[in-house]
């Protein structure tokens, strides 16, 4: 996958974080170690001013992916390119010093606030640690521009109040400005709106679209919706058992998915015609183990496709046209059985 660098500020090259597991006396005995690979080898880009979705299922790797990119968790090997730097070999230090520019979004944006703090020491204490106010005036100043920004307004309302008393909508607000207050320029939002009424979820989104284009953020935008990532990202990268299985732009992602894999993701979405009563995606038994993944394609053991190839090597992600990947030994047959299905549908509703 590949972008003139000038477009390009974070780039991931084989990417991987394993996490070990405690070993029994007889894999001790047998020089047995195990671990969990939750990211496996993962590579994208993410370009100046865009909003990339990484979607899988619950347990495919996708938040680790994003605390690692941050080195909240520290990666077991590959790059990450930073506008143009390696911040894989930076000192703790300098890190401190560069997440003025990469911030992050929780899911839960109760648990990632102290709750002895009100509103206006949550978001200054990023300004805080990396000392960039000058004074209490300052703080004050940034502090409010950042809650207007999430148009939290009046502010005055809002400064001093604590997180149990706002609702999830507000405290996703205030978490989102505690991000915005630095002036960042890349933010990973990990299912930002997935705790939150479907009634509050657009206006969350909304403020997030505006900061984008406004500000030129880049956002690493995860979610287990692809429906979601199609209206709301730029490019969408799935993920499944630590690998990107498929990765292109949000339409041609969704309108034409190369992969059975998000194929069955598409299938899982909910129909609006009442007369569909059950969701078949063709993808049978649950995911494996991350710890012991399968041999070859790690989705042979699901997939309706799985030929004895399948089994034994692991299908590279290849280009099928432009911009558009996928990691699969038999795309051909899986195009084809997208259009089948399609034809079914469509004679379905004929009748």
């Amino acid at each position: 996958m590949k972008a003139s660098n000038g477009e390009i500020l974070l780039e991931v090259r084989n990417l991987v974080k394993h996490f070990p597991l405690r070993r029994s006396l007889k894999d001790i005995m047998q020089g047995k170690r195990s671990a969990v690979r939750a990211v496996d080898g993962v590579s994208f880009f993410v370009r100046r001013g865009e909003i990339l979705g990484l979607v899988g299922e619950s347990g495919c790797g996708k938040t680790t992916t994003g605390r690692v990119l941050l080195r909240l968790e520290e990666p077991t090997s590959g790059e990450i390119i930073f506008d143009g730097q390696d911040i894989t070999q930076l000192s703790r230090q300098e890190m401190t010093r560069l997440r003025r520019r990469m911030q992050i979004v929780f899911q839960d944006p109760y648990d990632s606030m102290n709750p002895n703090l009100d509103v206006f020491r949550i978001v200054a204490e990023p300004l805080r640690i990396q000392g960039l106010a000058r004074d209490h005036d300052e703080v004050t100043e940034r502090v409010a521009r950042a809650l207007a920004d999430v148009e939290l307004t009046p502010v005055e309302e809002y400064m001093h109040r604590y997180p149990r008393e706002l609702s999830g909508g507000q405290r996703q607000r205030v978490a989102i400005a505690r991000a915005l207050v630095l002036d960042p320029d890349f933010i990973v939002a990990d299912e930002p709106v997935s705790m939150l009424d479907v009634s509050i979820r657009g206006g969350i989104l909304k403020i997030l679209m505006r900061l984008v284009r406004e500000r030129g953020l880049s956002l690493l935008f995860i979610t287990h919706d692809l429906s979601l990532a199609r209206h709301f990202c730029d490019r969408i990268a799935v993920m499944y058992l630590g690998k990107i299985v498929e990765h292109g732009a949000a339409d041609s992602l969704v309108y034409r998915p190369h992969h059975p894999y998000t194929q069955a993701l598409m299938d899982a979405v909910l129909s609006t015609d009442p007369r569909q009563k059950h969701i078949f995606t063709g993808l049978t038994g649950e995911i494996p183990n991350p710890a012991n993944p399968p041999s070859g394609c790690r989705l042979h053991p699901r997939c309706p496709l799985a030929t004895g190839l399948c089994r034994t090597e692991e299908p590279p992600l290849v280009e099928h046209k432009d911009g558009h990947w996928a990691a699969c030994h038999h795309v051909e047959q899986s195009l084809a059985r997208l259009e089948a299905k399609v034809t079914t549908a469509a004679a379905a509703e004929a009748e």
